[in-house]
This record gives structure tokens, C-alpha cells and sequence, in this order.
């Protein structure tokens, strides 16, 4: 053991005392009424001490101002190595930093950002580009045209990608593309689960609007079907009063607004009218004379009294 290690770790007397030396760095780097009460010291080394202070900063509570004095073997004048912000034991601290890949979440992307994409991203597989060789069976492969050669059928040398005019329909990249798998990468097994699990979160058969729901998706027809592997197990809705309307629901989810749930009845045809009320029927204001409800002549007591 060197005699470095077994040195005690008793302040220096000189650097212990050097406090307004310590003071006076630490409100350099901040500016007065910063800088609180002397906190403590710590010894960092032989004659060297940190001197800590207590920070005023309303935004950095708990932290401390720390200047570290030296001295050197046989030197009576103690200088000052440096002067920083350190926090304490209940310093405010600011979160861990997290990558940006693992801050994205749903629905962060705007109009013209860009989202890179891990080549090694388990989600993804390679898919077909075009550029492979077709297969030993395949209709295009050399075995298969020396094949048709034996038979004494007439076939043009080389590739359908080398002839001329190749033939569209039936090449390897006809059907890739047709089946949508003539990209350069694919949804993976992993990225399909995935994908599937976070749907069904969202709409799947245990939420609570499913649960409460008269029927399932499967028998809605507002449900647009789509293909592909996920297209067994889920489908697009198109009811506008729907709160799935435009997105991936499982066909086990379910709603109120289901097609056949309650089914309006068409509006009742009024009877035929009975009595014609298209025609007018003239109904005289005053009784004619001769009608027979009133008297032709005047009434004498009606006349005595005033009345008209």
C-alpha cells in the first residue's frame, strides 16, 4: 500500500479556512444573493478541500454551489482550482434522458416529418424485389425450359425479363406484385402481432362499447372487408355515426350503430279519406228569410228597450 492511500483524509488547516476565498469564486460564477450560507467542506485529497454553499436559485433547489481550493506542499497561500453547480441529496433533477425512438408515440408525426426506420427492425422482412433468381419449378427457370424443349415445343431462349416483349401475366414479379409482396421489406410474423394486438386494444371485443354491443362486426354491414393475412380477423368501418367510423375494428367488436341492430320500420301509408274535403260546401253569415229560424217582423219588445 503506497503512503498516498494510507494519508488521512483530515481537511488541510489552510483550506479549511480559506472559506471567503471560496465565497468570493462561487459568487463570480453566479452573482451576489445567490450564493447562501456555508453548507460544509469535504476533503477531496492532501490540501485539497471543497467548500460547499447553499444555492438561493428558485429553480435549482436543493442544489449547491461547490469551490474547490488546493495548496500547494509547502505553500502557505491557498488558490482556487474551480467553482461549479452541483446537485444534493434533494435536488429538483430534470428526468433521464430517453432516446427519440422511444418518446415517439402515436399521433407525434406532422405533415413533413420523416420517421426513420431501423434496418433491423423486427416488424419488417425482407420481401421480393424482382431481382432474384426465379425458382427451380418456377415456369421461367432454365430446367423448366429445357423441359418443354424435350417435349419438341418451340421456346424462346432466355428469361421473360430478357425477351423483348416479356409476357406480364404469369411472371414471378406479376404474381409478387399482385399479391403485394414486390417491396423491398415486408410485415414480419412479429410486426403482424403486433399490429393485431394494438388494434384489438383499441377496438377489439373487450372494450367496453363491444361488451355493451348488440352484435358483432362480423354480421354489420357497414364492415369493409380487407385483405391480406390481417383481413381473417379484422375489417374497416363505414358507419359515419360510429366511433370506429374509418378505422381497423376486430370482427368481434361491436357497437350500436350494427346494421341490423334496429332496424327502422318504413313509415305507414295513410287510409284513403272517406269524405271528399277537396270540394267547398258555401255557408251563408245570415239566415234567409224564408228559412224559418227567425221572424220576418221586428220584435216590439226588442225595439222598446233600445235593442237593434
Amino acid at each position: 500500500m503506497s503512503a498516498a492511500t494510507t494519508r488521512s483524509r483530515t481537511p488541510d488547516r489552510l483550506c479549511a479556512e480559506a472559506i471567503d476565498l471560496a465565497r468570493t469564486a462561487a459568487e463570480e460564477v453566479a452573482y451576489p444573493g445567490i450564493v447562501g450560507e456555508h453548507l460544509g467542506m469535504v476533503s477531496e485529497g492532501d490540501r485539497v478541500v471543497t467548500h460547499y454553499f447553499e444555492c438561493k436559485e428558485p429553480g435549482y433547489r436543493g442544489w449547491r454551489w461547490a469551490s474547490t481550493v488546493a495548496r500547494a506542499s509547502r505553500a502557505k497561500l491557498v488558490t482556487l482550482d474551480e467553482t461549479v453547480l452541483l446537485p444534493g441529496t434533494d435536488a429538483l433533477l430534470a428526468p433521464e434522458w430517453v432516446p427519440w425512438s422511444e418518446r415517439l408515440r402515436p399521433g407525434d408525426m406532422g405533415p413533413g416529418d420523416l420517421l426513420p426506420t431501423d434496418a433491423e427492425d423486427l416488424r419488417l422482412e425482407p420481401g421480393f424485389s424482382g431481382e432474384d433468381e426465379p425458382a427451380p419449378n418456377s415456369a421461367v427457370s432454365d430446367d423448366m425450359a429445357e423441359l418443354v424443349e424435350a417435349e419438341d415445343i418451340e421456346v424462346t431462349a432466355g428469361t421473360p425479363a430478357n425477351l423483348p416483349m416479356a409476357p406480364r401475366r404469369g411472371s414471378i414479379a406479376a404474381v409478387a406484385e399482385e399479391l403485394g409482396l414486390r417491396r423491398a421489406r415486408v410485415l414480419s410474423r412479429y410486426g403482424l402481432h403486433v399490429a393485431a394486438d394494438r388494434w384489438e386494444e383499441a377496438y377489439g371485443p373487450q372494450t367496453a362499447m363491444a361488451q355493451a354491443a348488440p352484435a358483432t362486426c362480423v354480421s354489420c354491414g357497414f364492415l369493409n372487408r380487407i385483405g391480406g393475412t390481417l383481413g381473417q380477423a379484422f375489417g374497416v368501418c363505414a358507419n359515419e355515426f360510429s366511433p370506429a367510423d374509418g378505422h381497423v375494428v376486430s370482427l368481434a367488436y361491436g357497437c350500436g350503430g350494427h346494421s341490423e341492430a334496429a332496424v327502422m320500420p318504413a313509415p305507414p301509408r295513410p287510409p284513403q279519406p272517406v269524405i271528399d274535403e277537396t270540394q267547398v260546401d258555401p255557408f251563408p253569415l245570415r239566415p234567409s228569410p224564408d228559412s224559418g229560424s227567425v221572424s220576418v217582423a221586428p220584435d216590439d219588445s226588442t225595439a222598446e228597450l233600445g235593442h237593434s
